[in-house]
């Protein structure tokens, strides 16, 4: 899990999303403790709650006191809005950017796509 490029609070937060949005974290599931993640990743507990106070912060997590942190309501839904417009700022637009100054419209990239998806063995699955 370590990227030496990213603060390893960022990586614990991003790390319980992707458990949320792969489903192994469901909506009203307990997440992991501090103290859970601290020992999993052999790291200092403050680091770990960082993380978790970030995703508290953003409406991911929910605090129950006495009990622990739950995935809130709706977080699922918050978390693939989010990241499908941080794909699209990333990716999309330079690719949009690129294909103008080829002369390629919006049919002929989603033509190229159609065609890489084929040839990877990709299917789309819009949800």
């Amino acid at each position: 899990m370590v990227d030496e490029g990213r603060p390893l609070f960022q990586q614990i937060a991003e790390s319980i999303e992707d458990s949320i949005i792969d489903g192994s974290l469901s909506e009203q599931d307990q997440a992991p403790s501090t103290n859970e993640l601290a020992a999993f990743h052999r790291i200092n507990p403050a680091t770990a709650a960082k993380g978790i106070t970030m995703l508290t912060d953003k409406g991911v997590l929910v605090k129950r006191r006495g009990i622990g942190m739950f995935v809130a309501d709706g977080a699922r839904d918050l978390l693939l809005t989010e990241r499908r417009a941080a794909f699209a700022d990333r990716y999309l637009d330079p690719l949009i950017t690129e294909a103008r100054k080829l002369g390629l419209g919006p049919d002929d990239l989603a033509r190229l796509l159609a065609e890489r998806a084929t040839a990877s063995g990709t299917k789309g699955t819009a949800r």
